[in-house]
Parts: C-alpha cells; structure tokens; sequence
C-alpha cells in the first residue's frame, strides 16, 4: 500500500475521532455523552497549550502531559501532526486539494513554491510565546503582565471552537439529536468568517493557514528541525521535472534544497517521484538542506518585543484593578482574573458542556486579551447557572476554571462556613420592575430563585390604577446580597424583554475581594 493512502486513512480517522469527542462533550447519560471519553485530548497532544502554560503559570497541568509524547516523535519523524493528525490540517489539506483540480503541473508547481512570507508563522508564534513570558519583566499593580493568548490563533483550540459553536449547531438545528434545544453563541458570525475564510484561501493557495499563519506547525517546525527521520533525496541524480513540487504540502521545495522545517509529512513527493529518487531517511538530503526559517534579526527582536510589551499595554486601562468591568462574569471555579488569563486557552469546551448554553465566549467588545474567553450571559439559552451542574470545570484542560465539587459549590459538608460559590449578585433595577416602575403585579423573580432560603423577598404594598378605581396588591422584589449566588436564573427568567429588570453583576464573587460589594 502507497504510503499517501496510509496517510489519507490516518487522516481520515483522526478527524473522525475528533468530531466524535466534540458530540461527546454533551452532558447526559448516554454512552456518547460526556462520562469518560477523552474529550480534550487533542488539546492536552497540543505542545503549544502545554509551553504557553509553563510560561505563564511556571507549571504543567497533569492532563498536558501528552504533550510531551507529541515532542518526542516530532524530534523523530518530523512534522508529522501536521500531516497526520491534525484536524484543521485535514480540512485545509481537502479544500487544497479541490481548488488544485484541474491545474496544469505547471501552475500546481507554482502555488507549491516556497516563500518568504511564510516566515511569517515563526513571528507569530514569537509574539504569543513572548507574551506568555511577559511575567518575568512587567508587573502592573503587583500583577505578573502574561497571558496565554496561544489560543487566538493556535489550530486546536480554533477548530474546537469552529465545530463546537458552528458546525454542531448547525448540524443539529433540524435532528435534536446532540441536544435538546437549539443552541445559540454570541460573536458565531466572527468565527464563521474566520473559519470559512481560513479554508476558503485553501483554494487559491493550498495549506494557505499552515504555511503562513500557524503558529503550531512552526513550533513543530522548530521541534523537528533535526528529526531523525526526514523526506529527502536518495542521490543527487535528478532529471529536474519538477513533479515532486506539484503535491507538496508544505511547499519545502523537495526538488532543489529541502526546508525541513516546512515540511508536513505528506509524502506526495514520493509518490510523485517517477525516478523513486525520493524517500524517507535516516540521512540528510542529498541535494541539501535547509534546516531551519531564515529569520532577521530585527524581526526577531521586533516580535519579542512586541509579544512582551502587548499584554502590559493592553492592560494600562486598568481592567485588572478598579476599572473592571462589572458585566463580566466567570463561570463557577473560575480563578481569579489575572490567573484565569494565563491559563485560558479559548477552547470553548465549558461553553460546549454547559446544559443550559449560559456559557458564551466574549466578543471583540471585550479586548483582545478576553477574546473568546468563557463568560455567563443570562439572557442566553435555557436557563442561568444551574445550582446542581459543576461540569465546565470538569472539562477545562488547563484549569483556569477548577474543578470543584458540588459541596463545594453550594457551600455544603466541610464548605458550610465558607459559604457557596459567588459568581455575582443580582440588582433589582427599579427603573424597569413592574412591580416598582409601573405597578403591575410580577415575582417572577422571587417564585424561580433556586437559592434556599431564597436571596429574593418581596416588599408588599398597595396602588391605586385606573384613576384610583382599583386598588392593586404589590409584592416588589428586593434581592438579600447575603444569599444570592449570581446564578442569573432570575435574570433569564425576568419577563422584562431586552435588557432585563434584575441582572446579575460581578460585584461580590468569590474569586476576587477586591470586587467585593462594600470597600
């Protein structure tokens, strides 16, 4: 069997497996949902997450271990995840190949050229790694300026995001087969055009995001610049068609010097080869190497300047200190803010798990840093916080939302004096109430608050309507900041449309005391 066909067979239970782990992340009973499927594990094979968090937080969440096996055989066989593995790649490799259809061997050999500007990806990936290492040289307010911002453009957490808030939705908007109500995502139309236009540039040039934005492939590249193990000529002899270059993935050029570090491993250019000239060795090219991206100095410089000095700049406003912002609402678990930055990798997947689809992502309104990071809002899906479900904290891969139990939570058992996890507390605004604004009976709010005793109690009394024809018992809702957990099924519940009579805010949660409701 061609090893290409082996190749597209790997590829093609890989990205099977993929898809299957992101229908498992749904919460239930079933043996397809989420109860022991490895629902992270392309995300824990990512060494991306796994150095960025090292940088950030000085340690290694346990489930990224994986990431270490992935190092390992890239230093062996080279780029092979990309090839491989990588379900992003897949897509970008599929699309490549329909927009190739067609093409003469002249113009596959043209769009497989290399070029300079896929130097690019190696800057990138500078800048994110240089912003996670931001801790070592800035502090503002006493607080460590990193961040793990990988995510942004890091393949994993991206296509995660693009198959759990697009492609499923979507898909299942008509069978109800993965859940039970539609599920909506705030910003979906952001990351439909990233996702679609990624793929789409496939077909004017194939592999266009693994060749010149992947920040990934080139840490493999830097990885396995040295492998044991890399495409390359048998022997100089070569009649120089030029065949070689009509498949190639990677666009390393294996008909003249090869570029180890460009390559994906496709092994197109073996089966290209009608001399068999080319193999896979244990030895170096015998037309030459070039084993690693010419990058200047200055750009050099320039990206890791960049890359340290962005998240101290995007923090000047003050949005760490008494500058936050309010609205901004963690799921339950959730360290505090500056620590949950450095260990956020944007995957969606508590966003994904979460039953009543109160877990968002938070727009570009949010800042660069918050982009796609986990937010509550209330207003969303079926139902607030639920007071029985710790799940995202669960599936977060790198814990910058903790797994907690549910005693925990609910400040039961051994948490009884700490009291329950706080994401918030809820304002009555009296501008809007029925009850208080417009004297029309509603407890709307009271009679759904799951907190017992309840953190909503009502004021009773007595207006005249109709020119004093009618005289209306009132029951005005007053929230007891005491009790209330920020859980927002009040907020989801409030018949008021638009923007809601009681809404939930960050003051009081439990994450932070400088957000605290009293100074």
């Amino acid at each position: 069997m061609r090893i290409t066909i082996v190749r597209r067979i790997t590829q093609t239970f890989f990205l099977i497996l993929f898809l299957w782990f992101c229908i498992c992340a749904t919460p239930g009973k079933s043996f397809w949902q989420l109860g022991g499927w490895p629902v992270n594990w392309f995300l824990q094979l990512d060494p991306l997450i796994a150095s960025g968090t090292i940088l950030t937080t000085r340690t290694l969440y346990a489930g990224l271990l994986w990431a270490v096996l992935t190092v390992a055989l890239t230093a062996i066989f080279g780029r092979f995840f990309c090839g491989w593995v990588c379900p992003f790649g897949t897509l970008h490799h599929l699309v490549g190949r329909l927009g190739s259809r067609g093409r003469s061997v002249r113009e596959r050999i043209a769009l497989n050229r290399y070029r300079e500007s896929q130097k690019v990806k190696y800057y990138v990936l500078l800048v994110l790694l240089a912003a996670a290492s931001g801790s070592f040289l800035f502090k503002l307010d006493g607080i460590a300026s990193s961040s793990l911002m990988t995510g942004l453009l890091d393949p994993i957490p991206l296509v995660y995001r693009s198959v759990n808030f697009l492609i499923l939705p979507l898909a299942d908007s008509s069978l109800r087969a993965v859940t039970a109500a539609q599920r909506h995502y705030e910003g979906a139309g952001l990351l439909a055009a990233l996702f679609v236009g990624a793929l789409l540039l496939n077909l004017a040039i194939p592999r266009f995001y693994c060749r010149f934005l992947c920040p990934l492939g080139a840490l493999y590249g830097v990885l396995g610049r040295f492998a044991l193990w890399r495409p390359g000529k048998k022997c100089g002899e070569c009649s120089g068609c030029g065949l070689c270059n009509t498949g190639c993935e990677g666009a390393c050029d294996p008909a003249g010097t090869i570029r180890t570090s460009e390559c994906v491993l496709c092994f197109n250019c073996l089966d290209t080869c009608k001399d068999n000239l080319i193999g896979y060795n244990a030895f170096r090219s015998a037309s030459g190497e070039i084993v690693s991206p010419d990058l200047s100095r200055r750009g050099f410089v320039a990206a890791a300047i960049a890359g340290i000095a962005a998240v101290p700049l995007l923090r000047l406003e003050g949005g760490l200190g008494t500058n936050y912002d309010p609205a901004l609402i963690r799921p339950p678990g959730s360290l505090p803010e500056p620590g949950f930055l450095d260990r956020c990798t944007r995957c969606g997947q508590c966003a994904r798990v979460c039953p009543t689809n109160v877990i968002q992502l938070d727009s570009p309104g949010g800042g660069i840093e918050g982009l796609w990071t986990p937010v509550l809002n209330m207003r969303m899906g079926t139902s607030g916080c639920q007071k029985n479900c710790t799940a995202c904290g669960h599936v977060c891969p790198t814990g910058a939302i903790r797994p907690i139990s549910l005693n925990e939570k609910l400040g039961l058992g051994a948490f009884r004096q700490t009291g329950p996890i706080r994401i918030g507390t809820a304002f009555v605004d009296r501008g809007r109430c029925l009850p208080w604004a417009m004297n029309r009976p509603c407890i709307v709010c009271q009679e759904t608050c799951p907190v017992s005793p309840k953190a909503i109690y009502v004021k009773e009394s007595f207006a005249e309507v109709r020119n004093g024809r009618l005289e209306v018992r009132l029951q005005a809702p007053v929230v007891d900041p005491a009790r209330c957990t920020g859980c927002g099924v009040c907020e989801h519940e409030c018949p008021v449309s638009g923007l809601r009579a009681i809404r939930v805010s960050a003051e009081g949660e439990s994450r932070s005391r400088k957000h605290a409701l009293l100074l």
